[in-house]
Formats: structure tokens, C-alpha cells, sequence
């Protein structure tokens, strides 16, 4: 009972964190941001390749087309990837503590975007293509999407720096993960990469002091594919 008890309460305080995270987020837009949210079309929560195939065809690509992702599955891969998959607001990835610590932004060449799992829409962050930014290969800037996974080092209040970062990158690779197997079904490619100036794109995103870049994930139409 009090394990529940203690369940609830991290589910309620973290819907709490949440809700002001987005609201901050909206409100810190790089000055002439002129767009609006973009509410995503409905995810396609059904379907696809079997599991077993999926994990056959997985892998890493580093070659891709500048090939742009439809709306329809932009949406479906950010809620595979994070979304929420509950009535109680859990998601399709397990998380550290069931604290919600990543973020998911989305570097495209129209700027950088902010997944709001809950609305399921993209909030506008960045007005700049900031792509080539995301990591230290050539491909990386005319990929259609890179997937940038922050983590909020503010949250995880009871453990040491070094195990913050250890935790929120576990996090992000159960993320990283679920897009892996959505892009296989969908015939995508994708790689999840470390090789990322992690200093930069954290200024370049403007980030908080207490908020660091984990990984990044490049998802697109492989080469001549």
C-alpha cells in the first residue's frame, strides 16, 4: 500500500513538473519565433511489422535522403518513441523513478520543435535550421529529423551529478530504442549518436544550467531508399 501511495504521489507531482515545464518552454521562444503550435494528426496505434521482424531489420543508417517525413508519421514516430500510451499519462518508454526527465525536441529545417506528449502537438522553440548542430557527422544536416533528448538534471533531486547523467541516459535509450523499431516497420533509418558537441547544442538550444543533452537520433528515408 505504500509503495502505491509513493507511485501516486511521483505521478502527481510529475504531471505538476510537467505542466510548468511546458508552459516555461513555451515561454522562453527565441525572440521572432513567429509560428504556432502544431497540433499533430492522430497516431496510427495499430498495426505495423511484427515485433520479431522489426528486431530482424533493425540497425543503424548513416547515409539518408532529404526526403522530408509526412505529418502522419512524424506523429506516429514521436508517439512511438515518448508518447502517452495511458489514460494515467504513462508512456510508451519506461522512465527513471517514474520522474519524467527527457524531453524530446525535434531539429528540422523549419527550426526546432518541443514534443508535448500530453497535447501531442509541437511547440515552436527554435526559428533556426540548427541540424548541422546536432552532432559531429556530415549527414546530420540534411537529414529531415534530428531527435535531440534533454534531460532535467533539476528532477532527480537525491542522486550525484555523474548519476544523474547515467539515469536520463538510460532514459533516452529506451527511447531511442522504441524509434529504432518504429523506423525498421516503417522502412526509416535511423542512428542514435553520442558523437555530439554537447557544450554547443546546449547553448545553441539555450539550455538551462540544470538541463543536459543526452543523445541525439537522426531518423529519415535511408539513401536511395
Amino acid at each position: 500500500m505504500a509503495d502505491r501511495e509513493t507511485r501516486l504521489t511521483r505521478r502527481d507531482v510529475n504531471t505538476a513538473t510537467l505542466a510548468g515545464a511546458v508552459a516555461a518552454a513555451a515561454g522562453s521562444l527565441a525572440s521572432g519565433a513567429d509560428r504556432e503550435t502544431t497540433k499533430l494528426p492522430a497516431a496510427r496505434m495499430q498495426g505495423g511489422m511484427p515485433l520479431l521482424s522489426a528486431l530482424k531489420l533493425r540497425r543503424s543508417t548513416r547515409e539518408y535522403s532529404e526526403r522530408s517525413l509526412s505529418h502522419e508519421t512524424l506523429s506516429t514516430l514521436l508517439w512511438a518513441a515518448f508518447g502517452v500510451n495511458r489514460p494515467s499519462g504513462d508512456r510508451t518508454a519506461p522512465y527513471w523513478r517514474h520522474i519524467m526527465v527527457i524531453d524530446v525536441y525535434v531539429a528540422k529545417a523549419d527550426g526546432v520543435w518541443l514534443y508535448d506528449p500530453a497535447a501531442h502537438a509541437l511547440l515552436p522553440y527554435l526559428p533556426d535550421d540548427v541540424r548541422a548542430q546536432t552532432g559531429l557527422q556530415p549527414f546530420v544536416a540534411t537529414a529531415p529529423v534530428n531527435l535531440i533528448y534533454v534531460a532535467h538534471g533539476d528532477r532527480m533531486t537525491d542522486v550525484s551529478p555523474e548519476d544523474r547523467r547515467l539515469y536520463a541516459s538510460v532514459d533516452a535509450a529506451f527511447i531511442g530504442q522504441n524509434v529504432y523499431l518504429y523506423c525498421a516497420s516503417e522502412g526509416l533509418g535511423s542512428v542514435f549518436r553520442g558523437a555530439v558537441d554537447y557544450a554547443n547544442l546546449a547553448r545553441t538550444l539555450k539550455l538551462p544550467e540544470q538541463q543536459f543533452v543526452t543523445f541525439a537520433q537522426t531518423v529519415g528515408y535511408p539513401r536511395g531508399g
